[in-house]
């Protein structure tokens, strides 16, 4: 139909169209992808899609390293990627198909590190009393080798517990890590439990929190708690982050009441829990990535 047959409603609403078809080609027709034009002067904006990490040469998709590291699914993985959760290095990666470095490069999900490095092991340890902490005895006694089977790997424990203390161990072969968790700058704190006389009073409450002095020097707790008392006997709970050599021994000794059981619960967001005495287990994703915020890692 010609525009001249049309009636002069029609060739009205026609021409209207027309006008606005101008107006928005000139609006638009120079923006790329439909964007507005930049104003004079204005940065340009950076494509939230996109970052600046460089994709490692023969690297492994981020994804994958993720998921090989316990965070969960690659789809999963991916999902928390596309949320701009991940970091590798300290820049935020969006992109799927992100090519990284396991072995050197530190990635953090929702901030926190987790153990990308392929072989490294992370372990929670039940120490029976009467086991040494060693990985070898010249007198022939137990130790902890014992417990671990026919693993290969050479395993450091963080920390130590005297032979008779139980509880608690952590093994690793990620050297930085057990040596910044054994430092006493890092201050990661470790909780007991231990059996002692009762009545365990306020005054000695008190001691163990304002401080006692040791041959080696003072020392004080960071916190104390009676958990139950039973006649003559209370268990108690004692959190400190020193190191010293039967510490938690001495220090209840020095106000009157010396353990007759001592037993390490956690070492800084690790927990005992049920684990069977004798028995070690893989740390979750999680636990490893709050050891190495708790050392700065």
């Amino acid at each position: 139909m010609r525009v001249e047959d049309l009636s002069p409603e029609a060739r009205r609403r026609l021409q209207a169209l027309q006008d606005l078809g101008r107006d928005d080609r000139d609006d638009f027709s120079d923006r790329p992808s439909g964007r507005a034009p930049a104003r004079p002067g204005a940065r340009k904006r950076k494509d939230p899609d996109r970052d600046d990490l460089v994709d490692v040469d023969d690297g492994v998709r981020l994804q994958k390293v993720m998921a090989e590291a316990g965070v969960g699914s690659r789809r999963y993985c991916e999902e928390l990627i596309g949320e701009g959760r991940v970091e590798v290095d300290g820049q935020i990666v969006r992109r799927f198909g992100a090519k990284v470095d396991p072995e050197r490069q530190v990635i953090r999900v929702d901030g926190k590190r987790i153990p990308s490095r392929q072989g490294v092991v992370y372990l929670a340890l039940n120490k029976p009393a009467r086991v040494l902490t060693a990985m070898s005895d010249d007198s022939d006694r137990k130790t902890i080798a014992d417990l671990l089977g026919d693993r290969t790997e050479r395993l450091y424990h963080v920390g130590r517990l005297d032979y008779d203390t139980e509880g608690l161990l952590l093994l690793t072969n990620d050297g930085e890590l057990a040596n910044r968790l054994a430092h006493p700058r890092y201050e990661v704190l470790k909780t007991y439990t231990a059996e002692v006389p009762g009545p365990v009073t306020r005054d000695v409450m008190r001691k163990l929190t304002e401080g006692v002095e040791l041959e080696d020097g003072p020392a004080a707790a960071d916190s104390f708690r009676v958990l139950q008392e039973s006649g003559r006997r209370a268990l108690v709970e004692i959190t400190l982050h020193e190191g010293r050599n039967r510490i938690v021994r001495r220090m209840l000794d020095a106000v009157g009441h010396p353990v007759s059981r001592l037993v390490r619960t956690t070492i800084g967001p690790v927990k005992l829990g049920s684990l069977r005495p004798g028995t070690t287990r893989d740390l979750t994703t999680k636990e490893i990535g709050e050891l190495y915020a708790a050392v700065g890692l």
